[in-house]
């Protein structure tokens, strides 16, 4: 009898405040190389998101629909704790820019220094969506712009119907 095989679970953590086309960009490229992905919505009180962290979980969830192997959840604990409770490996993390590399390489070794078994894996988006970012559009949003070629359309209809509920700006 053959040993069993792990499942190869990577985690894809960020704010996704708002997700992006750039986010989807890499969580489609990312469940081609693993057996699972979770997206991991992180609360970042720090950060003040525009939007709550379940209209986050859900905007993810609206995105992704009908991409296969991935899970959305939320989390506010140590990526590095959180990886292990859920037997994941690997860490993906988009670069965009080099000044996103230097901060991400300081992450992954911050991470893997509080779990051994942790490893980051880098993606760059693909051109059409490298200049796009959560806080570009969140800029954009406040001053009433187009959105739609930044995010996915659901995801802009989401906000259109949170719109009547929240002030999404600060």
């Amino acid at each position: 009898m053959g040993r069993k095989e792990m499942k190869k679970i990577a985690i894809y953590p960020g704010t996704f405040d708002p997700v992006t086309n750039g986010h989807l960009d890499i969580i489609k490229r990312s469940v081609e190389l693993f057996d699972q992905v979770i997206i991991a919505i992180a609360k970042s009180s720090s950060k003040s998101p525009m939007f709550a962290h379940q209209d986050r979980q859900k905007m993810m969830e609206l995105a992704t629909e009908g991409i296969g192997n991935i899970r959305c959840v939320c989390f506010q604990t140590l990526l590095a704790d959180f990886a292990r409770e859920n037997q994941a490996k690997l860490i993906i993390r988009g670069l965009r820019v080099v000044s996103d590399f230097e901060y991400e390489l300081q992450m992954g070794y911050a991470n893997a220094s509080l779990n051994d078994e942790l490893d980051t894996i880098y993606f760059m988006p693909t051109l059409k969506n490298a200049f796009i970012s959560s806080s570009i559009v969140r800029s954009i949003l406040e001053h009433h712009g187009k959105v739609t070629h930044l995010i996915p359309e659901k995801v802009y209809h989401y906000i259109l119907q949170l719109k009547g509920q929240v002030c999404i700006s600060h």
